[in-house]
């Protein structure tokens, strides 16, 4: 949880920075949100890491990740 904290506090500074807002100028983070349009990083982290089990699980060819999945 402490990754996610980071990496969540990282995209907000990035996003900022993309917009050009400073955090004295006290916009909320659900509206520079709504301006970048950015998905935000601990969604797509959970989706990539359920893509690579579905991929991993689809594998027929006897490596030892899917046993490990498993």
């Amino acid at each position: 949880m402490s990754l996610i904290r980071r990496l969540r506090a990282t995209q907000r500074t990035i996003e900022r920075d993309m917009l050009g807002v400073s955090l004295l100028d006290q916009i909320k983070n659900e509206e520079i949100r709504k301006r970048t349009r950015v998905t935000e990083i601990a969604q797509r982290v959970a989706k990539l890491k359920w893509q690579w089990a579905g991929h991993i699980a689809r594998r027929t060819d006897g490596r030892w990740g899917l046993k490990v999945l498993e």
